[in-house]
Formats: structure tokens, sequence, C-alpha cells
């Protein structure tokens, strides 16, 4: 007697489908501002998902202790919306996060699983925030789609921040 096993393997599990990677390149331009008293902008970097919650932290940058003009985390709070939503329930430095300002120009940044793994697929929305000590505050928010494959998208600051564009690369 011959018997036949026909295995269902995707609907049982048995045949693992791999998680979705992709990372998120972005750009953000800090500009040079023709200003008596300029101090580098102190900028959070995050992604919010659909109920605008922070769904991760990928930088944020500030003075640190012992530069020159090193305030620490005295400012963060001038970073309103990072402030509230996630920023003073952190313990900082956060590694792979925090980092020092930066000073005026074109600044390129890659981000993959460290920082998304905990990404469903969805609508979400890249935010940055820029504050500076004598000077002004500006948010720019960049919505994409993740697991929709490659996608790009751009907002133009107009004081504190340039440009900022995102490429999703699957």
């Amino acid at each position: 007697m011959r018997t036949t096993l026909t295995l269902a393997i995707t609907s049982c599990g048995l045949l693992a489908t791999p998680a979705y990677a992709a990372t998120l390149d972005v750009n953000v331009e800090i500009p040079k501002l023709d200003v008596a008293e300029y101090h580098r902008p102190y900028v959070a970097i995050w992604v919010e998902g659909a109920d605008a919650q922070v769904a991760s932290n990928l930088a944020v940058w500030y003075q640190n202790k012992g530069t020159a003009e090193g305030h620490g985390t005295k400012w963060l709070p001038d970073l309103r919306q990072w402030w509230r939503k996630s920023g003073r329930s952190l313990e900082l430095p956060i590694d792979g996060v925090t980092g020092p300002t930066r000073p005026a120009g074109q600044h390129a940044l890659s981000f993959g699983d460290a920082q998304l793994k905990d990404l469903k697929p969805g609508q979400y929305t890249l935010v940055v925030e820029a504050a500076r000590e004598v000077g002004g505050r500006e948010l720019l928010k960049v919505p994409f789609q993740w697991g929709a494959g490659a996608q790009q998208g751009k907002a133009q600051g107009s004081n504190e921040l340039g440009a900022v564009t995102l490429a999703v690369r699957p």
C-alpha cells in the first residue's frame, strides 16, 4: 500500500519567509547662517508610526559636556516635539543614537536593521527637529511606507534646516 503525504509548507509555517530588511538613507542639510552669535543646532531624527508615537530614535546630536561650548543635555528640551514624545524618558547618552552636534553642511546617514528591526509594514513618518541657542527651531516631516519597496521623499526647511531627503531601499 502506498500513501502520499502532502505538506502545505507555507500554511503550516515550516517554510520561514525572510523578515523585511531595508535601509533608510537620510540626508540632512544644516544651512550656514550669517548671524552675530552662531551655535550649532541640536538635532533629533526619529521615525513615528501612524499613531504619531515614536517607533525608533535614529539620531540625537547635542553638545557634549567637556567641549568648549558643551552644555550637555541642558538644551535638549528645546527639541520640543522629540523631548515630549521620547527624550525626557530616555537615559542619555544612547549608544548608537546620540552624538555631537554637526557643523553646517550636508550630513548623510544610513539606518538599517539595528535601528529599524521593530518596524512592521505600514505608514510611517521621518521627523527631523532642530533647535539652536540664540536661534530658532524647525521641524520637518517626510512620510513613507515601510515594506512597500523603494521610495524617496523630501522636505525643505526655511531656517534651521535645509533640505531633508529620505530614500527607502529594500
